[in-house]
This record gives C-alpha cells, structure tokens and sequence, in this order.
C-alpha cells in the first residue's frame, strides 16, 4: 500500500522504469504496471505509462497517490507518445492542426492538446512542429517548449529520417513502384500547387510509392516523402489523383466523404536524446475498404 505523501525516488544510474522501480520499492511488476496503466507515476513531473521508458542520473520519480491526470480522450486526436518535451499525436480529417487565425473559435489540434496540458499546469504550453492539412489524417509532433519547437523547425531536413503516408488513389497502377521527382511551386493566382519537371522550377520534391494492394478502380499505395508539400500535385501530375481530392482531380472520385490520404509513419532524430525514433499509427478503415 502507498503511504499519503506522494514517493518521490531519485535516479542514479541509467535504467528503464521498471527495472528501477522493482529495485527501488520491493513491489512486485504486477502492482507496478498498475501503477503505470492508473497514471500513478511520473518522471520529473511527467506521467508515464510505458514500462520501458529510460530513466537517467539525476531524474525524480515519484510515484502519487492519486489517480494521475486523464488520458486524453477526444474523437479527433489520440496521443500516441508523451514525454517532458514531446507530444506525439494522431489526428482524424476533418480538424485543422492549429487555428486559421488567431480570433478563429474553431476547435483545432492545437486547442484540443493546449486545454489537455494547461489541466496539469496551468503554466504548461504547447508549440506546433509541423502541420497536416485539415482533411489529411495522421501523425503530428508537438514541443513543450519554443525553443525546442524552433530547434526542430530549423534543422527539420537534418532530424527527420521518414515521413510515410497512406493513400488510396484511382486507377490501376502500372507499376509496383516507382519515384516521381519534381519542382513544386505555387499559381499566384489560384494558389494551387504545381508540379513541374524543369529542374529548379521551384522546391525540390521526391515522392517514393509501393503498391500495397489494387483492384481495377483503386490502389492503395505506401508512400515516402521528401521536399516540398508535394503528394497530391504528385499523384495528380501521372494521372492517380488520390480518391476524394476535389483540389487535383478533375472528377469527384471518391466512394466517401474524405480525402483518403493518411500520415502513417514518422521518424526523426530525438534532438533531446540524440537517438532516432518512429512512430507509427494504423491506417483507417475507410482506405484499405476499396481494395
């Protein structure tokens, strides 16, 4: 049983938190993983709720006895990854990442997660590292601080390993794979992106796709990206516009009521840690239906 006064452990070798918590408090790893899945511990005032997350020299544990703050359960954005700098989300079309100005009421990711950390410390924050767009489904990396959030928005080329996606385009692809590599600029007067093969043309963007699976209306292709915002101009440049984007087809394709384009991998050098991470998240059920 937990005394009233909240167990606070001080660190001082390099472990993982349950290897130091079996070591540190004589409980068994069932009573532990308890603690972890009822938000009862925390490292540095952080909750934690993996097993395995490294603890360092210097780091204080605490484990509290109160039930820890909530997990966030909204219908539009799951968190798959939390730490002292980190937030790693999903988010579901249909919501903007962060407002479109600053006086919009409009729910977005960004109000969503800030009333999520504001509920632990009124002092906590919240900074966006990049954006999907509002009916792109997916992964998004959030800082706890700007100084943090500006380090990964300079050196993003530098930190960033992959960034894979989903997607359900129309036709029947000819190939199993395949790269395709252009110059991406925008119209000025219609504010569309342009995908050009003339070197230079604009911002450098590659786009690396897989077949996953395909029948004759629809394939459902694995792809990677590098450069410029580039995927549905790129879809859309070999005539395999991806299904529901009323931006670059010219027809309304799609059999639902959503562009089926989905950010289903990340993985980047952890500018805290120094170590590479990734991140993945399922693909939703209305893509891989049509195939």
């Amino acid at each position: 049983m937990l005394s009233k006064p909240d167990t606070q452990l001080r660190v001082n070798s390099t472990d993982t938190l349950l290897s130091f918590l079996l070591r540190e408090t004589g409980n068994s790893r069932t009573t532990i993983k308890s603690f972890l899945a009822h938000r009862l511990v925390a490292i540095n005032g952080t909750i934690q709720t993996r097993h395995d997350t490294p603890v360092k020299v210097g780091d204080t544990v605490t484990i509290s006895r109160h039930r820890g703050n909530q997990e966030l359960r909204h219908p539009k954005v799951r968190i798959l990854f939390e730490d002292a700098n980190f937030l790693i989300v999903e988010k579901r079309n249909g919501i903007l990442t962060v407002p479109a100005n600053l006086k919009s009421q409009e729910t977005t990711v960004f109000s969503i997660l800030k009333h999520y950390v504001k509920k632990q410390d009124v002092h906590n924050g919240i900074y966006c590292v990049h954006r999907l767009e509002r009916e792109t489904s997916g992964l998004l990396i959030w800082t706890k601080t700007v100084e943090l959030q500006q380090y990964m928005r300079e050196y993003w080329d530098q930190l960033i390993r992959c960034r894979g996606y989903v997607a359900l385009v129309v036709g029947n692809m000819s190939h199993p794979e395949g790269d395709i590599r252009t110059w991406i600029s925008e119209d000025p007067q219609t504010g569309m992106l342009i995908s050009s093969p003339t070197p230079n043309d604009g911002k450098a963007a590659h786009t690396h796709y897989r077949v996953i699976r395909q029948n004759e209306q629809y394939a459902l292709l694995e792809l990677q990206v590098e450069g410029a915002n580039q995927i549905r101009a790129h879809m859309a440049s070999i005539a395999h516009p991806i299904v529901g984007d009323h931006k670059f087809a010219h027809a309304d394709s799609s059999p639902i009521d959503r562009l089926c384009l989905h950010a289903n991998r990340l993985e980047f050098i952890n500018p805290v840690t120094e170590k590479v991470v990734r991140y993945e998240c399922g693909t939703p059920k209305e893509l891989t239906k049509w195939v």
